[in-house]
């Protein structure tokens, strides 16, 4: 082998141990400033909820200010595009759902972002459901009641969403009962449930966090859980397949990624982080309240993850007969 060819693969090996010595200097400082988590639903969203409570629970544990920043819209793609151009430092997260990380690349012809190469993933965080809600005076009791209104006016129904997983929850319960209702979209959950109060849309789907307290106050009525098992916070309610529709599945998931190409050692302190913080007690109060399910990964468990949820939604979707737009 030729004697420069060594020298600059000496200089090469080199190069990258010093990397590999100031990214591991770096994650061992890490965190020493401001932390920004952007979470791409408005505030008073179940991912808000979640990121707010997280973000007291990083403070309180790692003693650094966590700042929450609301970049709600455009189904997620001001965040994502807000997080994949900047630093990989570990000090500006993206705390999102299957929305920006699943579901999009199926409902959009062309994103503004590519939810594999533009990130780095560091841990998944949570499972939850949603539940079906129509307004407290509103006619429809249950779901047989909003299939049969459906059935007897073709059509004429529409239901809100404002979130991929909201939108494609009521789709999918179009799909498997045969019904015509028409979409309403919104830039979060938060602003379609004030419409729903307002009577301005006939019903939705809305994560657990964002629906039980209107539904505690009496100003919502819960006709179902999308998911499988009932809610502990709502046990009166039954799932839409206890409701009839025989089969109904679907949840929704929260995670964390960081911008792409951030340093290894920086990625792996921050998933020990998340998942310390997410097993305190203020955490997991949370999510009794909420009706969550903690479910945390290594960075490599979230890709992988990611990658078997973003077939599943691309089936659903189909499946639902959803056209990309």
């Amino acid at each position: 082998m030729p004697r420069f060819f060594h020298r600059a693969l000496g200089a090469t090996t080199a190069a990258a141990a010093m990397m590999w010595c100031v990214g591991l200097a770096h994650a061992q400082a890490y965190p020493e400033k401001p932390i920004t988590i952007v979470v791409p639903f408005a505030a008073g969203s179940g991912t808000d909820q979640q990121a707010r409570s997280m973000a007291q629970a990083l403070s309180t544990e790692y003693k650094v200010p966590v700042v929450v920043d609301n970049k709600a819209g455009a189904s997620g793609f001001i965040a994502a595009q807000y997080v994949a151009k900047a630093a990989p430092d570990g000090y500006t997260m993206l705390m999102t759902t299957n929305t920006t990380h699943a579901a999009n690349e199926h409902l959009y012809k062309k994103l503004p972002y590519d939810p594999v190469k533009d990130f780095t993933p560091v841990t998944l965080l949570s499972k939850g459901h949603m539940l079906l809600l129509v307004n407290e005076s509103s006619p429809i009791k249950s779901v047989s009641d909003l299939i049969a209104a459906a059935r007897k006016s073709p059509g004429k129904l529409n239901f809100g969403s404002g979130s991929s997983s909201s939108r494609v929850a009521s789709e999918l319960l179009k799909q498997m009962t045969g019904v015509d209702m028409v979409n309403v979209p919104y830039k979060s959950n938060p602003m379609a449930i004030t419409d729903l109060l307002g009577g301005q849309v006939d019903f939705m789907f809305a994560d657990a966090p964002t629906a039980l307290p209107q539904v505690k106050s009496g100003k919502l009525r819960a006709l179902a859980v999308s998911g499988t098992q009932r809610l502990a916070a709502a046990p009166t309610v039954p799932t839409v397949d206890e409701a009839g529709v025989k089969g109904y599945d679907m949840s929704y998931w929260t995670a964390v990624y960081l911008p792409p190409k951030a340093p290894a050692a920086v990625t792996a302190r921050l998933n020990e982080m998340l998942i310390k913080v997410s097993a305190s007690p203020a955490i997991v109060a949370y999510q009794a309240t909420s009706s969550g399910e903690a479910a945390t990964s290594t960075p490599e468990g979230l890709a992988r993850f990611q990658s078997a949820e973003s077939q599943k939604w691309g089936r659903v979707i189909r499946a639902a007969g959803i056209e990309a737009e």
